[in-house]
């Protein structure tokens, strides 16, 4: 399966590890792994400078203009912190 993350922007479902609200940036290490994803060229922001979530994968984080919430239902089932993962 693939996730749309908008902008003509398409990645497969199996390389996501998250997807996070950007506002949670307000987290010193949410930032700083931000900012070291960045100093290490590994972000691409497709968000046209409106960037609402970041999305984390294997190999770069993307900037979105789509909420976490919608990315996330595009996505189908995440679990959500503190929940079981034997589904």
């Amino acid at each position: 399966m693939f996730l749309h993350l908008g902008a003509d922007t398409v990645i497969p479902l199996s390389e996501v590890i998250a997807i996070t609200d950007l506002k949670s940036v307000r987290s010193s290490i949410n930032r700083k792994f931000l900012n070291n994803s960045r100093d290490n060229n590994k972000v691409i922001d497709i968000s046209s400078n409106n960037p609402k979530s970041f999305i984390v994968t294997k190999k770069v984080v993307y900037l979105s203009a789509i909420s976490s919430l919608t990315l996330k239902k595009r996505a189908g089932y995440f679990p959500e912190a503190g929940e079981d993962d034997d589904i």
